[in-house]
């Protein structure tokens, strides 16, 4: 896998960063010095992901700038244990914040909590998703792969949008990373039915939700780019990858899945490995509105690039959200 530079002092937000592709994305951050966020709706699955990575990163993981700083510190750190504490505290590479992306209430809210902490935001990752689940509709009552996969994350990237553009910079650009997946090449959007509510498929569901993301991430870069932003978004497909999202397929599916995972699927670290490329390779500075496979930028279904598509879903979107249509200058209501 390449070799990136260290990100000491920068942050990100990770959804879904509990288990499989999102939590091997964490750990790599978390890794190479950023604090990372984790953004999920299992405060148990949380702790242990927050556990885990802790243990690893700070057995034998700290980096030298990190060393060095603690030596500097060290006169300091002597004074209380309670000093000793907050100093080592705020040195731990990631932490878990509750966020239910089937709940606007509960998105509003982790914004809320992440802004009263004061700090920057450097790299989102939109990760967290639902696939093939059976019907059935989120708090706010859209179909669920709509609303979680998609309009959740619509929404927190709105929210967090400001924050994202004061942490940019003309050099060092913030970045958005949403993750899609290859089945948005078959996936049809449905303007007059986003809810599937004429005919539910499973499958023709969270394919819809995975091509709103690809259009959602290029409408969101050309907004950007006309704002003048210090701010990229860009869209990567992982691949397939052995994780929990298959638990709602067939049996028959899952049994032949345990058979070839070890030769047809990704293992999450090889999957993940594209989200990290978009978040901190040098080679994507400055770069947005790119669709991201095996690291490397690739061409997305051809709908996608329909310019009046992306406007027209970013105008409903705004709507069932309950946002203005002015993404750029959002403030969170």
């Amino acid at each position: 896998s390449a070799v990136f530079p260290t990100q000491n002092g920068k942050v990100a937000i990770v959804t879904g960063g509990t288990k499989g592709i999102g939590y091997q994305t964490v750990k790599h951050l978390a890794r190479l010095g950023m604090h990372v966020i984790i953004a999920g709706n299992s405060e148990s699955d949380g702790q242990e992901a927050v556990r885990k990575i802790k243990e690893e990163t700070l057995t034998g993981k700290v980096t030298l700038s990190q060393e060095s700083l603690l030596m500097s510190m060290c006169f300091y750190i002597i004074i209380s244990d309670l000093t000793r504490f907050v100093f080592i505290s705020s040195f731990l590479p990631v932490e878990f914040l509750y966020c239910d992306l089937a709940s606007m209430k509960s998105i509003r809210q982790f914004v809320q909590q992440f802004r009263a902490k004061n700090c920057p935001l450097h790299v989102l990752v939109n990760n967290a998703g639902v696939m093939l689940v059976p019907e059935r509709k989120t708090e706010d009552g859209f179909e669920e792969h709509f609303g979680l996969n998609y309009l959740g994350h619509f929404l927190l990237t709105n929210l967090l949008l400001d924050t994202l553009k004061q942490s940019g910079t003309h050099s060092h650009n913030a970045r958005i990373i949403t993750v899609s997946s290859a089945t948005h090449y078959v996936g049809k959007l449905h303007l007059d039915d986003l809810q599937s509510r004429c005919s539910y498929s499973p499958h023709g569901a969270y394919a819809q939700s995975k091509l709103a993301l690809v259009l959602f991430t290029y409408r969101l870069q050309h907004l950007l780019t006309a704002n003048g932003s210090h701010v990229t978004a860009n869209v990567v497909d992982p691949g397939v990858v052995n994780t929990e999202l298959y638990k709602h397929v067939f049996w028959v599916v899952k049994v032949v899945k345990w058979m070839t995972a070890w030769l047809f699927f990704k293992t999450p670290e090889e999957g993940a490995s594209t989200t990290i490329y978009a978040a901190i390779s040098p080679e994507m500075e400055g770069a947005g509105g790119c669709y991201l496979y095996n690291e490397e930028r690739t061409k997305s279904a051809d709908v996608a690039y329909d310019e009046e598509l992306q406007r027209v879903l970013w105008t409903e979107s705004c709507k069932m959200v309950g946002i203005s249509d002015e993404p750029v200058t959002l403030s969170v209501g």
